[in-house]
């Protein structure tokens, strides 16, 4: 499709992140570029009938710059059900994280130091250099251009970050960096979550019913091949993950120059590897990332659509604390989504 193609989905729309307080969530993520937008409310009853959660909510809508994707939806529950998933690992079931690219990785780094150094609950990583794309391509070092990306893992209590920086390649659609922002970085280019499937069934769902297209699929990472895949998600000698990706359908799985941020990552762990399931501590409700939203026009149809597939439940369709028309579902893999009606 071309890049002004109208379709029904679009890139994931916002992560939902459960806060005890908004001033310091704020205040934080603004030094990633992201600004204050709407703010809402609902009720206990409301809140049980979208979200299952019986509490006093109260929200608020980060936008960064002019981005219609990988946006940030602050959650203030009155009495929050969990802690959420904090910085366990990332080889569990149930994960969250968000990407983002940023043009100072290594200020990040510095700041992480610091956090450690203060005492402050944090988990990190060294910036590791990473071949994304054309693996095959042979280069000299010293002489030919290094193409690739550095990329860190960034885990809070309530945030779970992946941030990388390109180096040598640029991608005009995946990832706009707002240069006015202390870290430099763009919106939420992607966001993950785990998965084990060996039949792969789980995964038709996001193409077949959703609408989203698959790219880069089944791109496999062994503890043998990317260190910054061994040191991310704990892999083992001899234990690997498989990697598929979906994509907002005006992107492209084959040009570079046409792929489009707001990617689905789904990191699928073969069945016969032991997994922690963690899905009670990354929904609604959750201290943390919490939730993943679509907006999507025509929300009558995805209900139908929704409603006659495989989804272990769904809502009603009611209003959200923006008063936008919404409903909820839990996918067949156990991860719990909400779809919000583009205006």
């Amino acid at each position: 499709m071309t890049q002004g193609t109208m379709t029904a989905i679009e890139g994931i729309y916002e992560v939902c992140i459960g806060v005890p307080e908004p001033i310091l969530a704020i205040q934080y993520w603004q030094q990633f570029g992201y600004r204050i937008g709407e703010v809402g409310e609902l009720t206990p009853e409301s809140a049980y009938q979208l979200y299952g959660v019986n509490s006093p909510l109260k929200a608020i809508r980060l936008y960064h710059q002019d981005a219609d994707h990988g946006l940030i939806r602050l959650m203030i529950w009155q009495n929050p059900t969990n802690q959420g998933l904090g910085i366990s690992s990332m080889k569990v079931k149930g994960n969250r994280w968000t990407t983002a690219l940023t043009a100072d990785l290594l200020g990040i780094l510095n700041h992480a130091e610091n956090a450690k150094g203060a005492g402050e609950i944090i988990r990190y990583t060294y910036p590791y250099w990473e071949v994304i794309y054309q693996k095959e391509r042979k280069s000299r070092p010293f002489v030919d251009p290094a193409v690739g990306v550095r990329e860190m893992l960034l885990l809070q209590p309530l945030m779970r970050q992946v941030l990388f920086q390109r180096f040598g390649y640029v991608m005009p659609h995946y990832g706009k960096i707002n240069h006015n922002a202390a870290f430099s970085t763009s919106q939420f280019t992607h966001l993950g979550l785990v998965v084990q499937d060996d039949s792969k069934d789980s995964l038709r769902f996001y193409e077949e019913v959703l609408g989203l297209l698959r790219v880069r699929d089944d791109v496999e990472t062994s503890y043998e091949s990317s260190f910054a895949g061994r040191d991310f998600f704990d892999l083992q000698p001899g234990e690997k993950f498989i990697v598929t990706a979906f994509d907002d359908p005006r992107s492209s799985g084959t040009d570079l120059m046409a792929a489009r941020s707001g990617r689905l990552y789904i990191v699928r762990f073969p069945e016969h590897i032991p997994l922690e399931s963690r899905f009670t501590f990354a929904q609604p409700g959750s201290l943390g990332m919490c939730l993943y939203t679509y907006r999507v026009q025509g929300i009558h149809n995805y209900f139908d659509r929704i409603r006659a597939s495989n989804v272990q439940k769904f809502t009603n369709i009611v209003n959200n604390e923006f008063g936008e028309i919404s409903f909820s579902f839990v996918a067949p893999d156990g991860y719990f989504w909400t779809l919000v009606e583009k205006s």
